[in-house]
């Protein structure tokens, strides 16, 4: 099956996330912020990402700009529900510089999960 890395601050919700991702038979790895995820990107190459925007250590968009930089063919789902701007506005910046989904917190995991599919499948 397919390996994912989620790359999200908020512990509660990317414990909760990867608990559900694993139960549909995903192999699943996390970061607590975009420096970590990135050396874990390159460490293990997961097949793809799902990235909040607002963190510490190194943000969402930041991590995005990286990792395409040097791995244009990663695919990422960027997600957001907050910031000073609100979250469209970053999920906006996302899409420009890369991710290839935009996916507003809160979502149900059934609509990240098919937009999962559909990238794993291209």
């Amino acid at each position: 099956m397919a390996s994912i890395l989620i790359i999200e601050d908020d512990q509660q919700f990317r414990l909760a996330l990867k608990e559900n991702l694993i139960i549909r038979g995903y192999e699943v790895s996390d970061a607590c912020n975009g420096l970590e995820g990135i050396n874990k990107f390159i460490s293990n190459r997961p097949d793809l990402i799902v990235m909040d925007i607002i963190m510490p250590e190194k943000e969402g968009i930041e991590t995005i700009r990286e990792i395409k930089r040097d791995f244009p063919s990663a695919k990422i789902i960027a997600i957001s529900g907050g910031g000073t701007l609100g979250p469209e506005h970053y999920l906006k910046v996302a899409l420009a510089i890369g991710a290839d989904r935009a996916i507003k917190k809160p979502f149900r995991t059934d609509y990240l999960v098919g937009s999962i599919e559909e990238l794993l499948s291209e």
